[in-house]
């Protein structure tokens, strides 16, 4: 048994500050005895002298002379003048020496008393003030958390009344994300503050208790081994040599010897044995990250750029501090065994604290990809802001990186001849070639006779999203372009146990790398890559196996001629353009180069959810262009225009029955769209074209979703309040449902030849009025079946509104029967 693994309790402590007490007033005792015994002694050796002077005051010594009782008198004198002597002596050794001893042991057991006192009073607060820390900063974290949660809230508000712009919303938006920001550095600081408080609670029940008290229980036990031999001291100048003292010191001498040192506390640990208090609940409150979108997961540091230089700062900070932590406790250390025990065990305790915070961060640091940085907040931040806006500081950090320095340098493939072509290289079937063990130099002087932009392994600007989609298999790759802060960058994407996307750096002499050797071309790179099977970089182990060309409606710039812009869009403008190869007219819609990636993402949804739908009334899907900025969605071009447009020019001319047929096509439309679980979610006049013979095609998928149901997550931006159904206004679900409510509203607009629903009433108030049962009346000359059947579409329970294709046969019907 010993102190370190009994009295680690409260209540132990407190017992074994009180035995140390008990034990310094037993030595005052002892010392004041001592001290009256030394002064009875010398007292009593005086006495013996003078009756050694008074017994040899003999008269007439010579009348003795020869006298045998004279001379044992002399000798009984002078045995007795030694004894006197000797008491004295013994007296003066106590008083010199045993007091000193006893006087210099009472201080050293005061001083290791007020020292233990210190050490743990020092250990236990340490762990209380990290508790206190916690709990101080789980309040802050809840005070951001609610001002975060304030400023989203106004953010989006603001963005409904606002629109897309104004003074106002850039004021909001910036609160927004400062509030954003500064809860994203909390959350980083809460969980590393819960690491290191749940292993300073650890290291104190395991190591720097265990060890303060191991190392009080040497020091007292010491302490009971000097007590030991005072006692001893002192029964061996206190025995007189009589047989009465010797049978009395003898008995002394007996008590003493049953003083084992490492028995004394025997007793005091069987009273006092108690187990240590349940350690404190350190786990991360879940709570304070379930209104955070995703963005930010318990235990977890959001690396993102918010926060990564945060992150990395930490790291540079805590590296030094580990490694001065290691190099104390290396064996090459002089200063090593000057430690004390307690502090040998704090040291021990600061280096296993900082490798578990490190550990935190490195895995953070590693998991993040190495291409961009994630975004840290859940508000898409506009691409064209100011440059001298914090976020846009911390994005330029983030691609500004020295590359990392390589291992010495895998051996180069064999040269390509002038005429091989990588793509014919890239297409034959996937082998290994053997690669020498030897370094080779790497030769550069044989370039690829094609350009990049003609292989069709090579994606252009196509978005991370699309990458990622296309990549299913382990060892599937592809190359394509990135703008990170003005700066085009190669990017190589490769599924490896997930998506891994590698930029291609640049060297100083112009040439291409990862971590091995460098080539002139990147195809050259790419097919070094490929060829030796080694991976793009040893942190990854990511290993190239099969290239993925571009998809069939995936069309080079070049092969699109723009000419005359006919209107513009969410991302851009939209042109006439021509087709180079077949003269065929077509319209493309561009996208702005200066937009966030998360709306390229979007602007390309809408080619990806046309380009698997074939119907005369659903614009059709040419190709995207993705190999170069402005990327591009190219469709037929409908002649007619908007719909809404059309019927406003018109509005004097056209009839009723042209005008079933429009409501009938649009019909036909959207019951192949429920057919495939399409969304369209932003059906209106304004979305519709007018197509020869005045049929009509729906368009614009921007906001669709190929699935049943869709909940919103990201606030009411950009929602078109008079089309959408209420389910969807004050739940964000979306379902088929709602296309039938917009149908209604497409109807009305129709048959209003472009007039505006709900005319003089604003968003908000069109709202209220909807939730309390209004419903606009038709417009003139609006055949009566019709009516009932927008309002139909006009139920506030979606699961009583019509269907696509019941509404499809009452619209054919009544078509087909007015004349």
């Amino acid at each position: 048994m010993g102190f370190s693994t009994h009295l680690q309790s409260k209540a132990a402590h407190e017992a074994l500050v009180s035995r140390q007490d008990a034990e310094l007033r037993l030595l005052e005792t002892m010392r004041r005895c001592i001290t009256n015994k030394v002064k009875c002694d010398k007292d009593y050796a005086l006495a013996l002298a003078n009756i050694v002077l008074q017994g040899q005051k003999t008269e007439r010594i010579e009348d003795l002379y020869g006298s045998l009782v004279g001379q044992a008198w002399k000798g009984m004198m002078e045995d007795l003048d030694s004894a006197a002597k000797l008491v004295k002596s013994n007296a003066e050794i106590i008083e010199k020496e045993t007091l000193e001893k006893v006087n210099t042991l009472c201080q050293e057991k005061r001083k290791a008393r007020k020292q233990y006192l210190e050490e743990y009073t020092r250990i236990t607060q340490q762990f209380t003030n990290i508790i206190e820390e916690v709990g101080r900063k789980k309040s802050d974290y809840q005070k951001h958390l609610e001002f975060y949660k304030l400023m989203r809230s106004r953010f989006e508000e603001h963005y409904v009344k606002c629109g897309r712009g104004g003074r106002k919303l850039d004021e909001v938006r910036e609160k927004y994300q400062r509030a954003c920001r500064r809860l994203h550095l909390v959350h980083n600081e809460y969980v590393l503050l819960l690491s290191e408080a749940e292993q300073v609670q650890r290291d104190v029940r395991t190591s720097l208790l265990p060890a303060l008290l191991h190392q009080h229980q040497a020091t007292l036990q010491s302490f009971i081994s000097n007590w030991r031999s005072i006692l001893k001291e002192i029964c061996l100048h206190w025995n007189f040599a009589s047989r009465q003292f010797i049978d009395i010191f003898s008995k002394s001498a007996d008590h003493v010897d049953t003083i084992v040192p490492a028995s004394e506390y025997t007793d005091f640990l069987q009273k006092q044995m108690s187990t240590p208090a349940e350690m404190a609940d350190l786990s991360f409150d879940n709570s304070l990250v379930e209104d955070t979108s995703g963005k930010l997961l318990a235990n977890t540091l959001a690396v993102d750029n918010l926060t990564v230089e945060w992150v990395r700062a930490k790291l540079a900070e805590m590296e030094p501090r580990l490694r001065d932590c290691q190099e104390k406790l290396s064996n090459k250390n002089p200063h090593l065994q000057e430690l004390s025990e307690v502090g040998l065990a704090e040291l021990k305790c600061e280096e296993k604290k900082l490798s578990r915070q490190l550990e935190v961060i490195k895995k953070a640091l590693t998991e993040l990809g190495c291409e961009e940085i994630p975004p840290g907040c859940d508000i898409p931040i506009d691409a064209t802001a100011d440059p001298s806006s914090e976020n846009q500081i911390v994005e330029n950090t983030v691609v500004t990186r020295k590359p990392s320095l390589p291992s010495p340098p895998p051996p180069p493939p064999p040269p390509l001849q002038p005429t091989t072509s990588l793509v014919d290289i890239l297409r034959k079937p996937f082998r290994r070639k053997s690669v020498p063990s030897s370094p080779i130099s790497v030769r550069h002087n044989v370039v690829s006779a094609r350009s990049l932009v003609d292989e069709e392994w090579f994606h252009g600007v196509l978005p991370r999203e699309e990458v990622v989609r296309l990549l299913t298999r382990e060892g599937d790759f592809l190359v394509r372009e990135t703008t990170r802060n003005d700066e085009n960058q190669t990017v190589l994407s490769v599924c490896w146990g997930g998506h891994k996307h590698f930029i291609v750096q640049t060297t100083t002499e112009g040439q291409y790398r990862f971590e091995g050797p460098a080539f002139g071309t990147i195809q050259e790179l790419i097919m070094y890559q490929y060829q030796s099977g080694l991976p793009v970089t040893g942190r990854s182990g990511a290993v190239l196996r099969q290239p993925i060309p571009r998809e069939r409606w995936e069309l080079n710039n070049d092969d699109v001629i723009l000419q005359d812009k006919i209107g513009r869009g969410n991302f851009g403008d939209v042109y006439k353009g021509r087709l180079r190869a077949t003269d065929q007219e077509v319209a493309v819609k561009t996208c702005r180069i200066t937009v966030a990636e998360e709306h390229k993402r979007k602007f390309l949804q809408e080619g990806r959810i046309l380009k698997q739908y074939d119907h005369p009334n659903i614009v059709k899907l040419i190709g995207i262009c993705v190999q170069k900025q402005p990327i591009m969605i190219v469709m037929e071009l409908v002649v007619g225009g908007s719909l809404l447009t059309h019927l406003r020019n018109n509005s004097t001319v056209v009839t009723t029955k042209q005008l079933l047929m429009m409501c009938r096509d649009a019909a036909a439309g959207m019951r192949y769209l429920e057919s495939k679980n399409c969304i369209h979610r932003d059906l209106a006049a304004r979305n519709c074209l007018v197509g020869e013979n005045n049929i009509v095609k729906i368009s614009d998928f921007g906001m669709s979703r190929e699935e049943e149901e869709y909940i919103v997550s990201d606030g009411m931006k950009q929602i078109p309040i008079k089309w959408t159904a209420p389910e969807a206004l004050n739940f964000g679900k979306y379902t088929s449902l709602c296309d039938v409510w917009s149908y209604g509203v497409l109807c009305w607009e129709i048959f209003a030849k472009g007039g505006t629903p709900y005319p003089g009433l604003s968003n908000s108030k069109a709202r209220e009025k909807i939730d309390s049962g209004y419903r606009m009346p038709a417009p003139e000359g609006t055949p009566e079946e019709m009516y009932r059947l927008m309002l139909h579409c006009w139920e506030y329970q979606p699961e009583n509104r019509p269907h696509f294709d019941q509404i499809f046969c009452i619209v054919d019907n009544l078509n087909s029967s007015y004349r």
